[in-house]
């Protein structure tokens, strides 16, 4: 964001216009958000939004075992998507052997 602000400032504007329309417009309680908010942060790999929402979800009264729940919930979900994906991507994986199937990466 701080090349944003300095270079594109417009577009830094937009998101903060963003942001408070979801404020605006938002349909879940404030914890809600932030465990969801924190769960994208985590998958993001985000280290300022991971800290962000885990101290604006203790502000909106989560618990250190409710984000820890939430943390554990993201990292199963993730490892679940993995799974599948990885095993869609390898699932021919005799025929990877054999050399019937190559990589776009290959040279």
């Amino acid at each position: 964001m701080r090349m944003l602000a300095e270079f594109f400032p417009e577009f830094a504007e937009k998101l903060d216009d963003l942001d408070a329309l979801y404020k605006e417009k938002r349909m879940i309680d404030e914890k809600t958000y932030q465990f969801i908010c924190f769960a994208l942060s985590i998958k993001g790999r985000s280290k300022p939004c991971v800290l962000k929402h885990f101290k604006g979800a203790l502000e909106a009264g989560a618990t250190v075992e409710e984000l820890t729940y939430i943390l554990a919930l993201t990292m199963r979900e993730a490892a679940g998507a993995d799974d599948c994906w990885t095993h869609e991507v390898i699932g021919d994986w005799q025929e990877i052997i054999a050399g019937n199937i190559k990589c776009d990466c290959e040279k």
